[in-house]
């Protein structure tokens, strides 16, 4: 089965940010850039030590998992399993790669400049710390 546009709305994009915000106030992960895509999320995380970016992501999914309408993934889970992540080394690729990823809701058509797309953000200023 295809990836499903379950994700690109108000209260998914909610449960992302209250996410994301706990996780800062508790140490635990700062979320620095982010874009929800329909069908998947990009986003730019840096863990505290001793957390794993996989226990974040699995928490992650608990929390936007709940905003999914019910029944609208047949026969299970809204989530691929794993994830596709890429360290990022120094600022400059920080730079780089967000400059590809904010401009996707435009390249998939999805509105025609990408500062108009609504789910996206940035919880801490991740690349300047």
């Amino acid at each position: 089965m295809g990836r499903q546009p379950l994700l690109a709305n108000k209260d998914v994009h909610k449960a992302f940010i209250d996410y994301a915000r706990r996780g800062l106030s508790n140490g635990l992960a700062a979320v620095g850039r982010y874009v929800i895509m329909p069908d998947h999320v990009h986003v730019f995380v840096r863990c505290a030590p001793g957390v794993t970016l996989g226990r974040w992501v699995k928490g992650l999914k608990v929390a936007i998992g709940s905003r999914v309408p019910a029944g609208s993934v047949p026969g299970g889970s809204s989530w691929q399993p794993g994830f596709f992540d890429h360290l990022l080394r120094h600022n400059e690729s920080y730079a780089g790669e967000w400059a590809y990823v904010v401009e996707n809701p435009a390249r998939k058509r999805l509105v025609d400049n990408s500062v108009d797309w609504p789910y996206q953000g940035e919880i801490a200023a991740i690349d300047r710390v």
